[in-house]
């Protein structure tokens, strides 16, 4: 593990740009509209919920969120990246404190409002660190294990945990604030799809009659193969090439902008992929 003098600044600033966002958003919208987000933020605040209304104690929202992260942060540092768990563990920390220092200020009392945007801010929150190659905890941890390992998109499948999460919610302070809660969590998970798209497959068909500058210039900017066919122009007769390839959503613009530079008159048709079998080139989280 190395430390990068040119990206890794950029990032850590980022990150805790994130963090303050994060803080913020969780202060302005979440406490305001009395919701208890997923993952393990919206356990932690669950948690203090718990405690006061029940016990009348006030927990700090750092203790509670750094022990509830021990777990995901150590299947980080095994089974993600060291690196990577690193920053996370800014974002994480910084989060917290700032969390318990910043001033709960309100914007709006409309709780359909902070449902749908603070959800929007922290998506955008969420992708934002996942760019800068770190994540905001949590389940966020398991989301790209489980994501790396089954070479799928998996943030639907926690959006499902942490539904049971908010119901845990609904039992113990009322249903009404559950609900929102999960408006909230699906319009965070929406923003994160839009933004974010490592995990999401793109399908290339390439008419050319270059296809092995095609293939290579597919290979130097992402490292998957391709596959070259043989085909036949309909209306002019001639032998054309199609080279298909698989490459991930965030890799695609850089890709076809390498495969133009190769062959200016390629025809290219880009495929969402729904559901991909058998081996696809994953770059290693640092």
């Amino acid at each position: 593990m190395t430390f990068d003098v040119k990206k890794d600044p950029k990032r850590i600033i980022t990150i805790c740009f994130a963090a303050m966002v994060m803080a913020i958003n969780t202060q302005t919208f979440v406490r305001t509209g009395g919701l208890y987000p997923g993952g393990v933020m919206g356990i932690t605040i669950l948690i203090q919920a718990i405690f006061r209304n029940f016990l009348n104690i006030e927990i700090p929202f750092t203790v509670v969120n750094l022990l509830l992260n021990t777990v995901p942060i150590y299947i980080g540092f095994r089974f993600i990246g060291k690196k990577f768990t690193i920053f996370s563990c800014i974002m994480i920390v910084l989060n917290s404190i700032l969390t318990d220092i910043i001033p709960a200020h309100v914007i709006t009392y409309d709780i359909l409002l902070i449902s749908i945007f603070g959800g929007m801010i922290s998506g955008f929150v969420t992708s934002l660190c996942l760019m800068m190659n770190a994540t905001t905890g949590g389940t966020d941890f398991l989301a790209i294990y489980l994501s790396e390992k089954k070479g799928v998109d998996s943030w639907n499948f926690i959006l499902g945990v942490n539904i049971i999460i908010i119901s845990l919610a609904g039992v113990l302070f009322g249903w009404d604030k559950a609900l929102y809660s999960i408006i909230y969590q699906f319009a965070s998970t929406q923003v994160l799809h839009t933004l974010y798209t490592k995990y999401q497959k793109q399908t290339l068909f390439i008419v050319t009659n270059k296809a092995k500058e095609v293939c290579k210039a597919i290979n130097v900017v992402s490292g998957h193969g391709a596959t070259i066919l043989e085909g036949e122009g309909s209306y002019e007769h001639q032998e054309r090439d199609i080279v298909y390839s698989v490459v991930s959503k965030e890799e695609s613009k850089s890709v076809i902008s390498a495969i133009k530079k190769a062959d200016d008159a390629a025809f290219i048709n880009a495929i969402r992929t729904e559901e991909l079998s058998g081996r696809f080139y994953q770059k290693p989280t640092e």
